[in-house]
């Protein structure tokens, strides 16, 4: 592991070239004809496709756009070496709040997600009150993603990203933390809490719970509740939910997952098809965000312009269906303490005995809103579970021993 190796600043910047090539596809582009009223039921309609691709060519400007993520964001890059893949360089968001002890906390973003999703819950995360936990604040691009290289051979699966993030925090100097991760994150954070749960891998927290429905073999007493515990409104709201997802929205997920070589020309040679493929699940994943083009564009434009191209983001799905960890996954649950965090419009919503079964639960709660992106839709609702979490009347209050996130204020802030 590159221990020593130096925390690089980074800028984003787009060469002009890229975009002069991306305005001349714009240009040619062409659209596929629409049956009449089809609305959402085939796909992203013709009229938001072409509205978003003439503000794209004439109206967006990304240059400004990049300037206010630099603006924002402290960002860097680190060599981080993974066994058996070499070193990747990789990309990330770094923000430490002015308490000296506040709690490190790893973001770990999914797909079609990437750092951006860090965007509204930073400043959130890094406040200092004597009300709240602060955090120290690591958001990294995984690899392939955003500005991360990506893997160079087959193999590259969730163990391998959760090695990539947990070295990462070790070379910064953070040798216990706490993780939050929805999507492929939840996963990822799942296998960091397995794998270096305890010594570094003090507490997790997900918006997206990988809860299977539960055996009498494993869980007697817990299978045994469930069967006699009538479900509730919003557990059943959420089963149906789940149906309709598996129904009508996990296409993408088999294709990603058995031949994302072939989608990948797509997504890396049109920048419509990549329009239309990713905003596609930024409205129909998210509970009635109101959705700009200029944010969907942003969005698009960080897979558009990321080092490793588009193709990269999802081989993720492919090498995690793929691996033998998961073909045969193991039957060990995390024993670290375990948060998380119910939105209805999320893709799975699983039963509530189903989530008391994947770990150490210490924390759950429920919204009345909001759905898959929840640190960019519901952003409060999110950071406001975190310092409920590990507050100091929360139930992994001082998890990561010394680090609080309430005392001893850097003075030359004050």
């Amino acid at each position: 592991m590159s221990a020593m190796s130096a925390e690089l600043p980074f800028k984003i910047s787009v060469p002009e070239s890229k975009l002069d090539v991306l305005r001349q596809k714009l240009t040619l582009a062409e659209f596929p004809d629409e049956l009449e009223n089809a609305n959402w039921n085939y796909g992203a309609p013709l009229a938001d496709i072409k509205r978003i691709v003439a503000r794209w060519k004439d109206g967006y400007d990304w240059k400004a756009e990049e300037a206010r993520l630099n603006k924002e964001l402290p960002q860097f890059t680190k060599d981080i070496d993974v066994d058996g893949f070499g070193t990747l360089n990789i990309h990330y968001v770094h923000q430490k709040s002015l308490i000296v002890d506040a709690i490190p906390l790893l973001f770990v973003h999914g797909w079609p997600g990437s750092f951006i999703e860090i965007r509204k819950i930073l400043p959130l995360l890094v406040q200092s009150s004597p009300e709240y936990p602060s955090f120290h604040v690591v958001a990294l691009s995984l690899p392939g993603y955003g500005f991360s290289e990506g893997a160079h051979k087959p193999g590259f699966a969730h163990q391998q990203y959760a090695e990539t993030a947990h070295k990462l925090m070790l070379t910064l100097g953070y040798l216990e933390y706490v993780t939050q991760g929805g999507d492929w994150g939840s996963l990822i954070t799942r296998t960091m809490a397995q794998k270096y749960g305890g010594k570094h891998s003090k507490a997790w927290h997900t918006n997206f719970p990988l809860a299977t429905p539960l055996q009498f073999s494993s869980n007697p007493v817990l299978y045994l509740q469930h069967l006699v515990t009538p479900y509730t409104a919003a557990e059943k709201t959420g089963i149906e939910r789940s149906k309709f997802f598996e129904r009508d929205g996990r296409g993408y997920f088999q294709e990603q997952a058995t031949k994302p070589q072939t989608l990948g020309y797509s997504l890396a040679d049109s920048p419509v098809g990549l329009l239309a493929w990713i905003y596609e699940k930024l409205v129909s994943w998210t509970d009635s965000y109101p959705w700009t083009d200029d944010e969907v564009l942003t969005w698009i434009m960080i897979f558009y312009s990321s080092r490793a191209g588009p193709a990269s983001s999802i081989r993720i799905y492919y090498e995690v269906m793929h691996s033998a960890s998961t073909l045969q996954p193991s039957t060990s649950k995390p024993t670290i303490p375990l948060g998380v965090s119910h939105f209805p419009k999320e893709l799975r919503v699983p039963p509530r005995k189903f989530v008391e079964n994947t770990g150490n639960l210490v924390f759950q709660t429920e919204h009345s809103s909001g759905g898959h992106f929840a640190a960019y839709e519901r952003p409060e609702e999110l950071v406001g579970d975190l310092r409920k979490m590990f507050g100091k009347q929360g139930p992994a209050f001082g998890v990561v021993p010394g680090k609080n996130g309430y005392e001893r204020r850097i003075s030359a802030n004050l």
